[in-house]
């Protein structure tokens, strides 16, 4: 099969290029967004073939190894040289991160986060950052992987294509799918597994509109990284025997004990971030110390270092005793934990995987006396490490389709499927969310998934008051007020005190209704006061709005500028919030489905 060069690449790349000088074209046609998802699967083949190609020649200059080798896999006999690479790593990027402190103070957004809150926008800036942190981070030896880094350039190149093209929001948002998509396909070899990688955890849904971008960007990175690096992850898995229905016994409880490995080590890394942030230690100390730790751990055993492709193999192919399985699986994950606790940059996608396989080939000694013999270690590692990687990164169906991919077995998949939706059951019911949306919850995000939640936040009562609101003094007579508000000149008159401080609302009617009805009718503006403690702020979005219009049983509420000033800057009636947010939700409705 002839392959891929470079030249053909950039020709390729120009002769797009000028297609897509036709905004329009990519803008209103669904074949315009396919077109721009092939590009997005070069680039993305292209950028994951360059970061691996850094990272093994990184690791071949501070180790000495062959560029060939896996790190995780090698023999290093210079133990100075295992304990000073993760340390050197660490002081490298305390500096970069030191100077990045100085010029940029704003967050950096994964691309979960920018399809969720902002409309698939991520800044390219940002992604060459986290990229180049990424491969100092996994290059020196710090036990992350590359997929977070992958993911995140990848994204970023589709999100800045998306930006030039001036696509829609929706759009915006399959287009980082696809960037996704192209990353992880192009990293396991797996179009299948990329794929549902986007659709499950980078854009949140299934949908027809997505489908053909998303696959072909999958499939074409695939191609161009098979082309550059040829590798591929396979895992044979040998001769098993018939797959019987006692054989999913073993297999959903190793999915219920992966749900809790993972749980276990994702508030690890929580406490040790936790514990690093209450320290008086800068953060750009930090990395340099869990360096020292990685270190020490790796002079133990290399097998701890970087993501661990060698050291999956090593430990999927040999007979070692159940007490070193143990110890690795300790050591792997106290030196993930620290590597991302302290700073490192990167993912546990990897990680994750080789952390399962080693608790299903642990698991396989006590399953020995529960299967019918098919289940062999080698076949419950790959059970393992799709539920260790579920309760971890989430995706069922991403994992499920990676153990197929891998394996090219139908009834392990089976057993897998069983033992990832046993796993994401456990996981969601007792703890709630994935690695990712974990780390989001504790940066003070509400988000769970990437589902776009970002328009509601767009939604703001800013957006949605009338500024020319009807006041008047709260200490002002009856009459003076009915001279100035006759009777269908407005419908609710907002009160304010000597301080212009908002003291409440009053509906005109009630005052000459109750003129004309009651036998006592009251004498003072104040007994007609309505809702003193029920106001909106502008920061609210439409979804906040309408719980406190049905808390108030209210159906305008002023809004007022914040709640020490409280000076009224507008008012909102409940009916204009409910009809703009059911706008909204149509308007995301017929995106989603291609019929705008």
């Amino acid at each position: 099969m002839q392959t891929l060069s470079a030249t053909h690449i950039f020709k390729l790349g120009q002769a797009w290029g000028k297609l897509f000088k036709k905004k329009a074209f990519a803008r209103g046609s669904e074949i315009g967004l396919i077109l721009s998802s092939l590009l997005i699967g070069i680039a993305a083949g292209c950028a994951v073939s360059g970061m691996s190609w850094i990272s093994r020649a990184l690791h071949s200059l501070v180790y000495g190894i062959e560029m060939g080798e896996w790190l995780s896999a090698s023999q290093i006999e210079n133990k100075l040289l295992v304990l000073c690479g993760p340390i050197a790593g660490g002081i490298l990027l305390g500096i970069f991160l030191y100077i990045l402190a100085q010029r940029r103070r704003r967050p950096i957004v994964d691309p979960i986060e920018a399809n969720a809150l902002y409309g698939g926008r991520i800044s390219l800036t940002d992604s060459i950052i986290v990229a180049v942190q990424n491969l100092i981070s996994n290059g020196f030896g710090a036990s992350v992987g590359l997929e977070a880094g992958y993911t995140q350039l990848s994204a970023g190149l589709a999100s800045k294509l998306g930006s030039k093209l001036k696509l829609r929001r929706e759009d915006m948002r399959i287009l980082v799918g696809c960037g996704a998509a192209g990353a992880i396909s192009a990293a396991f070899n797996a179009p299948l597994t990329g794929s549902f990688y986007a659709f499950e955890l980078i854009i949140g849904t299934y949908s027809m509109v997505a489908l053909a971008p998303v696959v072909i960007s999958a499939i074409v990175s695939t191609f161009v990284a098979r082309s550059f690096s040829g590798d591929s992850f396979l895992i044979e898995v040998g001769e098993i025997g018939t797959i019987t229905p006692a054989d999913y016994v073993p297999a959903i409880a190793l999915g219920a004990i992966c749900a809790g490995v993972g749980i276990l080590l994702m508030q690890g890394v929580a406490f040790i971030e936790e514990t690093a942030r209450k320290s008086s230690l800068p953060p750009y100390v930090r990395p340099a110390l869990g360096g020292i730790i990685v270190g020490l751990l790796a002079m133990i055993t290399p097998q701890v270092l970087s993501a661990g492709h060698g050291a999956l193999h090593i430990n999927l192919d040999s007979n070692a005793p159940v007490q070193i399985l143990i110890g690795l699986f300790l050591l792997k994950s106290v030196a993930s934990a620290v590597s991302i606790g302290s700073g490192f940059r990167g993912g546990l996608f990897f990680a994750s995987l080789f952390m399962g396989a080693l608790v299903g080939k642990i698991f396989s000694v006590p399953a020995d006396f529960i299967t019918t013999g098919s289940l062999t270690p080698t076949v419950l590692s790959v059970v393992g490490m799709s539920a260790l990687a579920v309760a971890i990164i989430g995706g069922p169906l991403t994992m499920t389709f990676l153990a197929l991919e891998i394996t090219a077995d139908f009834p392990i998949t089976a057993l897998v499927l069983a033992a990832v939706i046993t796993s994401s059951f456990v996981v969601r019911n007792m703890f709630g969310y994935s690695f990712a949306t974990w780390r989001f919850h504790l940066r003070g995000e509400s988000i769970r998934s990437a589902h776009d939640v970002g328009w509601i936040r767009n939604l703001t009562v800013d957006k949605l008051m009338r500024s020319d609101v009807k006041c008047a003094k709260v200490d002002s007579g009856l009459s003076e007020f009915r001279e100035t508000f006759p009777l269908g000149s407005a419908k609710r008159v907002i009160l304010l005190d000597a301080e212009d401080k908002y003291a409440g609302m009053i509906p005109v009617p009630d005052i000459y209704a109750d003129e004309a009805e009651s036998t006592r009718p009251r004498t003072e503006l104040k007994d007609f006061i309505q809702f003193q403690n029920d106001f909106l702020l502008p920061s609210m979005n439409a979804k906040q709005a309408v719980e406190i219009f049905d808390q108030a049983h209210a159906e305008a509420l002023p809004v007022i500028n914040n709640l020490i000033d409280r000076k009224v800057i507008g008012q909102l009636s409940e009916a204009h919030v409910l009809r703009r947010y059911s706008e909204e939700l149509d308007r995301q409705r017929r995106e989603a489905v291609g019929e705008m």
